[in-house]
């Protein structure tokens, strides 16, 4: 029996529908769920969502007790449609494989992998697994040249003329994708680049000799430039040419292997095979005419029915345009995770709705998310947290086989990256600061503080422009001391007097704030209610001249921390007139 969705997040809406979607369709039998990837290029943060919506529903499943398949369908028999921007090791002479099967393609120069596909699913591979997706892998290259799907095939082909009937229904059809609540409304550009990412701008079958759903490679050249010219049902003599070679020959379609259904057929045909009951899909597999939408009829010329399958938003990236995996240079969930723990980055999928665009910082905007995610925790230890905010924690943190490894003493990101920042790597100097930050309870070791350290520190020296690190200053400068005011003066002495005694993050924030308000004449103790506008007036100024005085810019990381990661006699030797 469905439970109740008042307190329920969209996941648990999802795998209460499922469930009783594949009691309907198949009782007894475990719950399918499918994605498909195709590794034409960097397989970026936009595709990970066609990963993560099917997974967070199969986990929700599997913890009620279902026996659930998550299939991934690798697309490597997909034909390589263009030679990608921004990856390294290729060059315009992979032009050349244009047509070919994906695995058919030479990996990038100096790749450990045998082919262009090889090498893009294996990155991926390794962050599914550390974001503990649960999954089956199928290679679309293994299943055709196989003849895993030679019924299927020859199926479609005896009945070509039926899903030619459907597809003619749409092709003047170029309407742009339905809007949906709570996403922004989908542009014609969005829509080309997205049909970029994948094969869903691919043909249908169409030609002038007839409706063929088959496409062979070629015998010769390996690409899909062919044109089907003759069939026959009765003996299943298929006969094509290619147009990039000239190439002809006549096979055998019950015995040839070396093809594959187009796209719009292949899908549906694999709905049915497979038995899905939910997948979803992005904005270009979803407008009228596009592969989701036309494949909810062709699926039934297969005797199967269209999945459960929610549209999903675009992922975008902090300060970078849409992702699009045939453009390169994209981020990619290996790189996410290199800068953000595994738990972080699946929170971020699983607390949006599916229909809605969110975006993954790899800018500043990383440190405001951490602290959100640590405040959520701290929600979740002391109970005040609210039932969908839990719920998106539980599946953040763990699936259903247990919880992910996590950071022991989970320390504040952006204390973490300052500290990354200002001691470039020095270990030593990092345990000395980290274990200052709480003397009554110090770090015995940064193995404490990892896994995140590293991310903060991966962060640091991969995404922070140069100009923006932080480099404490040599030497004291010698002309500002000089001309500072008595008031100037007066901020620095109450400053160094206090170090000794408030040596500690806490310490150390409670005297930095407490020097402006001292010197109006408050306690360091006085509350933002009790003290005059003035007040952050004087505290912004006090701080400027901090941060000239420790590292020669208006700005910087926290103060507090920056303290700590100088050093007492340090900061005395640059504050010291």
């Amino acid at each position: 029996m469905a439970q109740s969705t008042e307190t329920t997040d969209w996941v648990s809406r999802f795998a209460d529908e499922v469930i009783e979607e594949s009691e309907r369709r198949a009782p007894g039998k475990p719950v399918v769920v499918a994605s498909g990837l195709s590794p034409s290029g960097p397989i970026h943060l936009g595709n990970l969502r066609e990963v993560m919506t099917p997974h967070l529903v199969a986990d929700e499943i599997r913890r009620r007790g279902h026996t659930v398949r998550h299939l991934i369908s690798w697309d490597d028999y997909d034909r390589y449609r263009k030679v990608p921007n921004g990856v390294a090791g290729i060059d315009g002479s992979w032009a050349e494989h244009i047509g070919k099967p994906l695995t058919s393609v030479p990996a990038p120069a100096g790749s450990a992998y045998p082919n262009w596909a090889e090498h893009f699913k294996a990155a991926m591979t390794e962050a599914l697994a550390e974001l503990g997706v649960e999954y089956d892998g199928i290679s679309q290259t293994e299943q055709y040249t196989a003849g895993t799907y030679r019924e299927q095939v020859l199926f479609a082909m005896k009945h070509r003329g039926d899903i030619d009937a459907i597809l003619e229904q749409y092709r003047t059809k170029k309407a742009p994708a339905k809007k949906q609540q709570g996403q922004k409304p989908v542009d014609e550009a969005e829509l080309e680049a997205a049909e970029g990412s994948g094969a869903a701008a691919e043909d249908d079958g169409s030609s002038t000799s007839g409706y063929y759903p088959y496409k062979p490679y070629c015998g010769q050249c390996e690409k899909d430039l062919t044109t089907v010219t003759a069939y026959d049902d009765t003996t299943t003599e298929l006969s094509y040419t290619c147009s990039a070679c000239g190439f002809a020959e006549t096979v055998l379609l019950s015995e040839f292997n070396r093809g594959k259904l187009v796209w719009k057929v292949d899908w549906p045909m694999r709905w049915a095979y497979e038995g899905v009951i939910f997948e979803p899909s992005g904005v270009d597999h979803s407008s009228p005419g596009s592969s989701f939408q036309v494949g909810g009829q062709i699926v039934g010329i297969f005797g199967g029915e269209q999945p459960i399958g929610p549209m999903y938003a675009f992922v975008g990236i902090s300060g970078m345009a849409k992702m699009s995996s045939s453009k390169g240079g994209v981020p990619t969930a290996s790189d996410a995770l290199q800068i953000m723990e595994p738990q972080l980055l699946r929170w971020l999928y699983a607390r949006r709705r599916p229909n809605q665009s969110f975006k993954i910082a790899f800018d500043q905007e990383i440190q405001r998310l951490y602290d959100e995610w640590d405040k959520l925790a701290g929600k979740v230890a002391d109970g005040s947290v609210l039932p969908a905010d839990a719920a998106a924690y539980s599946r953040a943190v763990g699936t259903a086989a247990g919880e992910l490894p996590r950071t022991a003493r989970p320390m504040a990101y952006r204390t973490l990256a300052s500290v990354a920042d200002i001691t470039a790597g020095a270990e030593d100097q990092t345990l000395r600061i980290l274990s200052e930050l709480d003397p009554e309870n110090p770090l015995a070791s940064l193995d404490e503080v990892r896994p995140r350290l590293d991310k903060a520190e991966t962060w640091i020296n991969t995404q922070v422009p140069a100009e923006e690190r932080t480099v404490v200053r040599d030497e004291p400068d010698a002309e500002l001391l000089k001309s500072l005011d008595d008031q100037g003066r007066e901020s620095l002495r109450l400053l160094l007097e206090g170090l000794e005694a408030n040596w500690s993050l806490d310490g150390l924030t409670h005297l930095v704030y407490g020097v402006p308000k001292v010197q109006a004449g408050f306690s360091a103790d006085a509350t933002a209610k009790e003290l005059p506008a003035e007040i952050k007036v004087a505290q912004r100024t006090f701080f400027a001249l901090l941060y000239h005085l420790l590292v020669g810019r208006d700005t910087g990381p926290r103060l507090p921390t920056l303290l700590l990661a100088v050093g007492q006699d340090r900061v005395r030797k640059l504050l010291s007139a």
